[in-house]
């Protein structure tokens, strides 16, 4: 019988892209799956996408500790704002419609995780969404 633990050795590395519980990519999705840090799940489609920006986040300025940068992922109905490090690899996979899904992560996995997304924040810009 095998025993219901789990050996730390059969899992893959927490820094593994695959293994990134901040985010994952899929070359066939239609919509981006975007989990907000309250709870609400949206899945804005990948035909209203305008436009993505990413930037060092301001709040570095007035908070040292705020996660590095920030990124802007905006549809026609909704803007995704997320914060944290190594955004760039969301970034790419928006570009090519790969993202299948953004939610955030516990800060403690910060410095294992290549792609760490602190913060996801969603506004809806128009009242008939």
């Amino acid at each position: 019988m095998k025993s219901s633990q789990l050996n730390p050795n059969d899992n893959p590395s927490v820094s593994s892209p695959r293994d990134n519980p901040c985010f994952d990519r899929d070359s066939t999705v239609a919509a981006l799956n975007a989990l907000a840090d309250d709870g609400t799940s949206y899945l804005l489609p990948y035909a209203q996408f305008l436009y993505a920006e990413r930037n060092s986040n301001p709040a570095l300025e007035k908070e040292p500790d705020a996660p590095p940068e920030k990124m802007l992922i905006r549809f026609a109905g909704a803007d995704v704002v997320v914060l944290g490090s190594g955004l760039k690899r969301l970034e790419q996979n928006v570009q090519k419609y790969e993202l299948k899904f953004v939610k955030s992560a516990d800060r403690r996995l910060a410095e294992t995780l290549n792609t760490h997304v602190a913060a996801v924040a969603i506004t809806l810009t128009k009242e008939n969404v």
